[in-house]
């Protein structure tokens, strides 16, 4: 759900800008102690799939922000939390900067919600979910992913009252009822294609856990 430039005030995305900062900065201290090299190259796929599936998208509130796949779920519960944040990293930057989707003054805070809280959301519940043996793994998956998605069209909807753009009441009603449907398909592309992946030859992090 990109949130263009000239939106959002400058306290708002000049703070999402230093939280991303920070977290990315661990990201990238963490990838180079454990990521394997080999998971380089499927990240790189994953990252052209997810950008794909993001450039079909919707204006939502006027144009304050738009509704489409995210796929942070699906990078998180493969790779983990911090290699998921550099896959949605690249793809939320390549679309402000070569497409102007989002925008430069937005970036960070682009970047907070789709590559940093919406992995994040995904691997909490994804957690929480495999503690119940009795939920199938691909119901976890797409809980997680939905939760993932409504949970973050949540914290856009703060962002955009925090800027004065609209009330929270109008902006949560409006994104997060686009983006509860939303949620249903990215649930359902991360239930399908992550068992896919994970039984790939391919060396993938995420088989041992979607951990932080």
């Amino acid at each position: 759900m990109h949130i263009p430039d000239g939106i959002l005030s400058p306290a708002v995305w000049s703070a999402s800008a230093i939280v991303s900062a920070a977290v990315l900065a661990g990201s990238v201290r963490h990838s180079r102690r454990q990521l394997d090299y080999r998971a380089v190259p499927v990240m790189g796929v994953m990252s052209a799939f997810i950008f794909a599936s993001q450039m079909v998208n919707f204006p939502i509130l006027g144009a304050a922000a738009s509704g489409h796949l995210i796929g942070g779920a699906l990078a998180a519960l493969l790779f983990g939390f911090w290699p998921a944040t550099l896959v949605m990293t690249v793809v939320v930057a390549i679309q402000a900067i070569v497409f102007q989707d989002g925008g430069i003054t937005a970036l960070g805070t682009n970047v907070l919600n789709m590559a940093i809280l919406a992995p994040a959301f995904a691997v909490v519940t994804h957690k929480l979910l495999s503690k119940l043996s009795f939920i199938p793994k691909a119901a976890a998956a797409f809980v997680s992913a939905w939760c993932s998605v409504v949970l973050v069209s949540l914290a856009a909807s703060v962002q955009l009252a925090l800027s004065g753009v609209v009330g929270l009441g109008d902006a949560a009603a409006a994104l997060v009822f686009w983006h509860t449907w939303i949620g249903i398909g990215e649930g359902l592309i991360t239930a399908v294609v992550l068992p896919i992946a994970l039984r790939s030859s391919f060396y993938l992090p995420g088989k041992e856990t979607a951990s932080l």
